[in-house]
């Protein structure tokens, strides 16, 4: 599929990875809608990205509000062709720690943000993509990419609810892949490893550079602008559907 002229919203598009594919995708020339929480540096990024591109704040697992953004978005738009979840939290915590056990309240938030948020985004997104009428030459309607985590494979100590969460979105990629094949929608998902986010780069310069001397190969922190660029050739690579994509140097993250 053809990224310019295309419809794509974003979640966790205000910073890290949302922002940089939110801005990858205008630079190709496609309409690109952000959604976040953090109002402030949403619209910062709409004012710099242009008309091209809008933000609206949202919280992702909010039913009502999700299903109303997407009446105004094919109000205003006519259609969608892709969505690409970033949103997501990843706190870490002890199932046994020194201030006694994991708070069930923290597993579960995790959850319902990286895991509930992620679908809740995407069944409607499906059914927006689905309306979508296929010109000649095109074969497939939009795509959908999740966002997972080496976690998912490699989790460590501290993170039983981040990797619980992370496998859940790998879990269900290929089902949704082979359930939307018949509306011509593919469906993928990134794990990445240690990114260039904000977070991380509020560490030292020494502990940033220690983490990226993990990484087999390049040893680096993995840039944001990494992820957009697999993100567009996922958009732009009509046979990959149904698969969890590491975007992670090799890495295999330790047990701590």
């Amino acid at each position: 599929m053809k990224i310019q002229g295309k419809v794509f919203v974003v979640t966790g598009g205000a910073s890290g990875l949302g922002a940089a594919t939110a801005t990858y995708l205008v630079e190709q020339g496609a309409k690109v809608i952000m959604v976040d929480m953090n109002q402030s540096l949403g619209e910062e990024l709409q004012h710099s990205l242009g008309e091209q591109s809008k933000f609206v704040a949202l919280d992702v697992t909010d039913e009502s509000a999700v299903e109303r953004f997407f009446q105004h978005l094919e109000t205003d738009y006519g259609q969608l062709n892709g969505l690409i979840n970033c949103a997501g939290i990843g706190p870490s915590a002890k199932v046994l720690g020194r201030d006694g056990i994991h708070e069930l309240a923290l597993f579960q938030k995790v959850l319902n943000i990286n895991v509930t948020g992620t679908f809740n985004m995407l069944r409607f997104a499906a059914q927006l993509i689905a309306k979508y009428e296929l010109t000649d030459g095109e074969q497939d309607r939009g795509v959908i990419v999740n966002t997972a985590s080496v976690a998912a494979f490699d989790g460590q100590i501290g993170q039983s609810a981040y990797a619980a969460s992370k496998g859940a979105v790998v879990a269900m990629t290929l089902p949704l892949a082979r359930e939307l094949a018949r509306d011509a929608i593919r469906v993928m998902t990134i794990a990445p490893g240690i990114m260039e986010t904000p977070m991380l780069k509020g560490l030292p310069q020494n502990v940033q550079d220690s983490l990226g001397q993990m990484v087999p190969f390049p040893p680096r922190l993995a840039r944001p602008e990494e992820f957009a660029h697999l993100v567009g050739h996922i958009i732009e690579n009509e046979y990959l559907n149904g698969e969890v994509i590491r975007l992670d140097g090799a890495i295999r993250m330790a047990p701590k």
